[in-house]
């Protein structure tokens, strides 16, 4: 086992999980995804793909039509894209690894915005890059980017900028001055900037084309820069693993090639729900976002009047991150509450250092009262210690 391989640390996410498995009496809200099934009419274009004998290999690419509807969908909330600039991939997950396979080299330094999700400093990591970060800043329960700092991290020697916006777990967003402050500054360095935007539409605050901001709304093809999407979110796709990449031009031949030797492509009859959800998406995706909007509202308040509580509401994607005032250790907090609350959370430091003491709570629930019964189940235990 390559080195790289044993020095990964395991998923605390999992570990708390593992914890609680098989539990009937544990409230889980540990994993980032929606306990409600995907939409029927996405489930019956995969059925009818099936039925209709589509189980062999696609074009590493993706489905013509389906790189098509992409495009239209993107152009819909974004400056026009071409379908030639879309690369579908077996996931999200699977998007950003072949985004970092294609750009990182070991050895090369790569800064990342965290707390993030960690399987995107963990890619960087695993090819043999070094991996720094620049730290959000929490002001009473809401995190904040420091420009200045990123700045000064980010440097000539940086050979990618990961970020996540809307951002998994704190919920920051950035805006679009932000944005545009990052981008010209990696103009500048030559730094690739790999935006993790699969959060985009999962976004609150009242916009035209109801998204967040995007790097695709400022940049031109050829910028050094490679955005992430997932079905997983705003179609209630987690467990198709399906997600695109919008690359610029000189990226497509070499993508072509790497999806060949990583999956070869993504199952049709998947993509087949990828088409008939991006055709479907007016109907289920806002409908999506006003259903976590009223979770979120349901919840964040309730956390709030819990003394010793941090918290904010999130601008964007499904999660409240919240710390509790005397437990510095997330891990083992999560791990107690638990044993002893049947109350499944991811810990903080799952994300990053600076997270230590936070938590991460999954709202995306179909019935919001799951989410009032684990406040419940909170404040209960608490108030016995």
């Amino acid at each position: 086992m390559r080195q790289a391989i044993h020095n990964l640390e395991a998923s605390k996410i999992r570990e708390v999980a593992n914890a609680g498995l098989g539990r009937s009496d544990v409230l889980a809200f540990w994993f980032g995804e929606s306990d409600e099934v995907t939409p029927e009419v996405i489930r019956q274009a995969a059925i009818d793909s099936l039925q209709q004998g589509e189980t062999f290999y696609a074009h590493n690419l993706g489905l013509p039509e389906l790189r098509e509807a992409v495009a239209q969908y993107m152009s819909g909330l974004h400056p026009a894209i071409e379908a030639s600039r879309i690369a579908i991939t077996s996931g999200g997950v699977n998007a950003l690894m072949l985004a970092v396979q294609a750009l990182v080299d070991a050895g090369d330094e790569v800064v990342a915005v965290t707390p993030v999700w960690p399987n995107l400093t963990a890619q960087p990591a695993i090819l043999g890059a070094r991996v720094r970060s620049v730290p959000l800043v929490p002001k009473a329960g809401q995190w904040t980017l420091d420009l200045d700092a990123l700045r000064t991290t980010v440097t000539p020697a940086t050979k990618l900028l990961i970020v996540n916006a809307p951002n998994n777990p704190t919920g920051w967003t950035l805006a679009s001055a932000e944005q545009q402050a990052i981008l010209d500054h990696c103009r500048q360095t030559g730094t690739w900037i790999l935006a993790d935007e699969v959060y985009e539409r999962l976004y609150f605050d009242a916009t035209p084309k109801g998204c967040a901001p995007s790097f695709l709304d400022i940049s031109t093809p050829d910028d050094r820069l490679v955005v992430a999407h997932s079905f997983s979110k705003s179609f209630l796709m987690t467990g198709w693993r399906l997600g695109w990449l919008v690359l610029p031009p000189v990226l497509m031949d070499g993508m072509g090639k790497l999806i060949e030797f990583n999956t070869s492509c993504a199952s049709v009859f998947t993509q087949r729900a990828g088409i008939a959800a991006l055709a479907h998406s007016q109907e289920i995706t806002p409908r999506v976002v006003a259903h976590l909007k009223a979770c979120r509202d349901t919840l964040v308040p309730l956390l709030a009047d819990i003394p010793g509580v941090q918290v904010a509401p999130a601008r964007g994607g499904m999660y409240a991150f919240f710390k509790l005032e005397g437990f510095d250790d997330s891990l083992a907090l999560a791990k107690r509450l638990v044993a002893e609350a049947g109350l499944g959370l991811a810990p903080g430091s799952a994300f990053a250092p600076e997270a230590q003491g936070w938590l991460r709570w999954c709202f995306a629930s179909k019935d919001p009262q799951r989410l009032v019964q684990g406040v419940e189940r909170l404040k209960t235990w608490l108030a016995a210690r």
